[in-house]
């Protein structure tokens, strides 16, 4: 059984995605896939430790721009569970490049080191401050990006977009990609199926 802000965290999520997803496209595939499976709790196996980092002083802020520009549901439910994210630097990130090491964090909220331990999905959260690039990267999994505070994203099908806050961000399986935040904090949730 899962608690209730958790719970919370995952309604108002799933209905953000879903309203954005167009009917039959890939992330509508990808969106019901990911919630399809969290339909069902993942047995307990233990909370991850809740961490922060220098990027987190701009949480506050971010779920702020996500109250009045994007889901404020969305952030509300973030708001709830911030004591319990698990935050993390990109494990590439090298403390040479002090504005990126300094600048970014990822929680995972349903996946392996999340809230919720899983080994079937990731649900997360990535926060970037003003001025940062997130690098170029890829992996095998396809997934959907959630706006929730300004910024923008690149793949090698697009240049750099901001989708606003009532659209989404798709990338296919082992697309190079890249997200960077403007004047303002980034925040974007991510879901991908494994």
């Amino acid at each position: 059984m899962r608690d209730g802000d958790l719970q919370q965290f995952l309604d108002v999520t799933a209905s953000a995605f879903a309203t954005r997803a167009a009917p039959g496209s890939d992330p509508a595939r990808v969106v019901a896939e990911v919630f399809g499976r969290c339909a069902q709790p993942a047995p307990p196996a233990g909370e991850a430790r809740a961490a922060r980092m220098a990027a987190c002083g701009w949480f506050d802020a971010a779920l702020a721009l996500a109250r009045a520009g994007g889901p404020a549901a969305v952030a509300d439910a973030l708001a709830r569970l911030g004591p319990r994210l698990p935050w993390a630097r990109r494990a590439s990130a090298d403390p040479a490049d002090r504005s990126f090491y300094d600048g970014h964090a990822n929680a995972m909220i349903l996946g392996p080191g999340g809230i919720e331990p899983r080994a079937d999905l990731w649900i997360g959260l990535s926060l970037i401050a003003p001025g940062v690039t997130y690098p170029f990267h890829s992996h095998p999994p396809e997934e959907v990006y959630l706006p929730l505070a300004p910024g923008e994203w690149w793949n090698e099908r697009m240049d750099w977009t901001d989708p606003g806050p009532a659209g989404l961000i798709y990338n296919p399986p082992g697309i190079r990609h890249a997200m960077r935040a403007g004047k303002t904090p980034f925040l974007a949730l991510w879901i991908l199926p494994l």
